[in-house]
């Protein structure tokens, strides 16, 4: 079912965007084993060699008109407004499907994903889970932070013009997170708050909330732009 309906992609890039629907089934094929790569930036080169991206930029912005796929792009610091510290030629891809994306996989990763096999790096389909609730709760500007001093940040949204960090971790060691401390220390920055999404439990821990990967449901973001989400941990 799901090849068949990257099947239907396919032929409806040849329908819709005639003499563009090669470079867009190579972009759209490419996202998963991009999302793969260490820090999951969506390289140019790895498609189309040493071509500048000003030229293949419609083509990327076809798909995500299309709903089909979503770019986060980078920012050169994390201060509000993001928008104006946004850098559009360096982006991660998703697919606005997860299902979708798994139907890349093999038999053997898609058994291993259901079984909570270790040994397998989810972190690519994380971060896409992340991606897609987010967008469906309203979010339709993601951003990532990468500094060579500092580290990356996975995501990194708006909430009413203060920024809110968000990691993503697939594996136990959730606590870790060296980048996020570095950029909760720069005082210049403003950030109050930071989210880990992880497979553990609801926990607090000064400026950081440890949140199970499934609580991105209660993120909602209502038509005027105002961002209101609330954890009563008194019920926990």
């Amino acid at each position: 079912m799901q090849c068949d309906i990257i099947r239907l992609y396919h032929r409806d890039f040849s329908k819709y965007a005639v003499g563009k629907e090669p470079a867009l089934w190579e972009i759209y094929d490419a996202v998963p084993s991009e999302l793969e790569e260490k820090n999951k930036r969506f390289f140019l080169s790895h498609i189309a060699g040493k071509t500048n991206f000003d030229r293949v930029k419609d083509k990327f912005l076809w798909l995500s008109d299309a709903g089909v796929v979503h770019p986060v792009y980078n920012i050169t610091e994390p201060k509000a407004p993001l928008k104006i510290n946004e850098k559009r030629n360096l982006f991660k891809l998703f697919l606005s499907d997860t299902g979708l994306l798994t139907s890349y996989y093999s038999d053997s990763v898609r058994l291993g994903i259901l079984s909570n096999d270790s040994s397998f790096n989810n972190g690519g389909l994380y971060e896409n889970v992340v991606v897609q609730e987010l967008c469906a709760n309203g979010y339709s500007d993601l951003w990532y932070y990468n500094n060579k001093v500092l580290g990356e940040l996975d995501f990194v949204i708006e909430q009413d013009n203060n920024v809110l960090p968000i990691e993503v971790k697939s594996g136990k060691n959730y606590f870790l997170h060296s980048a996020l401390n570095n950029v909760l220390s720069v005082n210049d920055y403003h950030i109050n708050e930071a989210i880990v999404l992880n497979n553990g439990n609801l926990r607090v821990d000064g400026k950081i909330i440890y949140m199970p990967i499934y609580m991105l449901i209660f993120f909602k973001r209502n038509p005027s732009g105002e961002i209101k989400y609330h954890l009563d941990l008194d019920v926990i």
